[in-house]
């Protein structure tokens, strides 16, 4: 089994959650489950925004990290969430939001759409975050298992 590019969508105020998840994701990068991509994996001098298109095109899973700062960054907003819901549309990928701050998400185009962590609970709302990234590590396994299972 080859392993999965797993792409995150997120705003740079949320970094630190974002680091977080990527610590609770090392068992599934280590067993080559996944790999995962970012944009502060871009090396100086590179077009960014090629970079980004690139990954966003390859990932199978995109995560939509999502909080009001997400949805408030035109960028997350207008090239991410929209190229990610094209994808997904067309079944080209798996878009999970992964709820790290309470916002008003519901109606937004991936509301529909199954989130992370459980209930959709915002992970900042849990009162052991340790527990909502497991949480949320264990949804993207099921769903890279989905993914590769004929």
């Amino acid at each position: 089994m080859s392993s999965i590019e797993v792409f995150y969508s997120y705003s740079h105020k949320d970094e630190a959650l974002r680091d977080e998840l990527n610590k609770h994701l090392a068992l599934l990068k280590r067993q080559g489950v996944i790999r995962d991509w970012h944009d502060r994996r871009i090396a100086a001098g590179t077009e960014w925004s090629g970079q980004i298109d690139e990954h966003l095109n390859l990932a199978g899973v995109i995560l939509l990290m999502v909080s009001a700062d997400f949805i408030a960054s035109d960028y997350c907003w207008d090239v991410e969430v929209k190229r990610a819901m094209e994808r997904h549309e067309v079944g080209e990928a798996v878009v999970i939001p992964v709820i790290l701050r309470a916002v008003d998400w519901h109606s937004a185009p991936f509301g529909k759409l199954q989130a992370l962590p459980k209930d959709a609970k915002p992970v900042t709302s849990w009162p052991v975050q340790d527990e909502a990234f497991t949480d949320i590590a264990k949804g993207i396994r099921r769903a890279v298992e989905q993914l590769v299972s004929p």
